[in-house]
């Protein structure tokens, strides 16, 4: 059976605009147009604003992120998360009451209204402009607009979301329960682990309860809470806990998620998923789509995300993760190449950082990955997935395609200090 995973909504609000094509934005968020690889012409002019079309994108063997550009928040019972400084370090999952994380259960202490009414405060929904520029639609930019889910994690605003949420946004706005609105700032973003750390400007919120999704059990009732199509805010919808530990592509990422058969919707990404307890057991991502296929909807495991948003919040990045130190585009069609005036379909060096391990190896911009160890390269997805097998400090054998002439160069991979 082909796999279709629906990852990225960020055109369902469109009503007809059409993107200009990849520019070969890369992992580090950076576009192309550097060291011989050019820029297409942009035009100028006063972006008009359209809304985002519901259409979707589906991608046969990738997992689909539910985002659509909206945020929802997910609610908890009376315990609260703080962020303090214990000894000079940030702490932020603590629960009210004894200071030591909450634990799930799965046992009910009560109906699913009683949960849904206590979780639904602590839920809220995250909506998104961003500035595009298309070279093809009247030459010029357009600020279209998203929207998805978050979770607020303390009573002073910060929120919990996914990257691919807020990922590219120049504004995020989020609106709680009881539909005020505050301009949210971006903490910190992960695209690896698809979490993103929000704070807003607010005090008495009602934060999640965080379970413990260590101890969850396949079967086990949940519910998940956010925000379905963009519009429809405080959502919720019942299922169980289908299968723990399925490890997903998700456009190419590769994710280890829980799997639940609560209704997921674009627009739920970066909601929560609550057990019967009410404490919140993971963060909404994906969705498998297809017409054929129901109740297949995925979260990022709490106890997996905790340790990320730690890191976001005292680093502002994921510490430890390896990287080259370049920016890379695919080049994945004949247009594309002609565009970019290569000829050759590939990975390509965009830029290279200055004293980056890749700089000091011989890198250079215009180069084509052709493997990295023993793995070959075809997309941009595959140098992010070679890179987990190593470690910051290791030395890797890359493979590059100069001027038709193949180099194999000696890489000491740097840390990565971005999303």
């Amino acid at each position: 059976m082909e796999n279709k995973w629906e990852y990225d909504y960020s055109g369902l609000y469109q009503n007809g605009y059409t993107p200009a094509p990849p520019t070969g934005s890369g992992p580090s968020g950076q576009m192309p147009g550097e060291g011989g690889i050019p820029d297409a012409p942009v035009g100028g002019g006063e972006p008009p604003r359209k809304k985002r079309s519901t259409g979707k994108r589906v991608l046969a063997g990738v997992l689909a992120l539910v985002l659509v550009a909206a945020v929802s928040f997910g609610g908890g019972y009376a315990g609260y998360l703080v962020a303090s400084k214990n000894g000079g370090q940030a702490v932020i999952f603590q629960s009210a009451a004894t200071g030591s994380p909450t634990s799930s259960t799965g046992s009910s202490t009560g109906s699913l209204a009683d949960v849904a009414s206590a979780v639904s405060p602590s839920v809220v929904v995250v909506t998104t402009e961003q500035l595009v520029t298309s070279n093809y639609f009247w030459g010029g930019q357009q600020v279209l607009s998203g929207a998805g889910s978050g979770v607020i994690l303390t009573t002073d605003g910060y929120i919990v979301t996914n990257n691919h949420v807020v990922e590219g946004a120049q504004q995020v706005t989020v609106t709680l329960a009881d539909d005020s609105t505050y301009t949210a700032t971006v903490v910190g973003t992960d695209a690896e682990s698809d979490i993103a750390l929000l704070k807003i400007e607010a005090t008495g919120l009602t934060p999640a309860v965080l379970g413990d999704s260590d101890n969850v059990q396949v079967g086990e009732v949940v519910i998940a809470v956010g925000n379905p199509m963009g519009t429809l805010g405080g959502t919720v919808t019942d299922g169980i806990v289908s299968a723990l530990n399925r490890d997903i592509s998700v456009e190419g990422n590769e994710m280890t998620l829980m799997q639940t058969s609560a209704a997921i919707s674009p627009g739920n990404s970066g909601g929560g998923l609550f057990n019967t307890n009410g404490e919140l057991i993971g963060i909404v991502n994906a969705k498998y789509s297809d017409e054929d296929a129901e109740g297949l909807g995925f979260a990022i495991p709490i106890n997996d995300a905790k340790a990320v948003v730690q890191d976001l919040l005292e680093n502002g990045y994921v510490t430890g993760r390896p990287a080259f130190g370049i920016t890379v585009i695919t080049v994945s069609d004949v247009q594309t190449a002609m565009q970019y005036g290569v000829s050759s379909l590939g990975v390509y060096v965009n830029s290279v950082d200055a004293g980056s391990g890749a700089e000091a190896a011989g890198m250079k911009a215009g180069d084509r990955i052709v493997s990295i160890g023993t793995q070959l390269v075809e997309t941009t997805d595959d140098v992010t997935n070679a890179l987990k097998g190593y470690n910051v400090g290791d030395v890797v054998e890359v493979q590059v395609d100069r001027g038709r002439e193949l180099m194999t160069l000696q890489v000491t991979l740097g840390e990565k200090t971005g999303a």
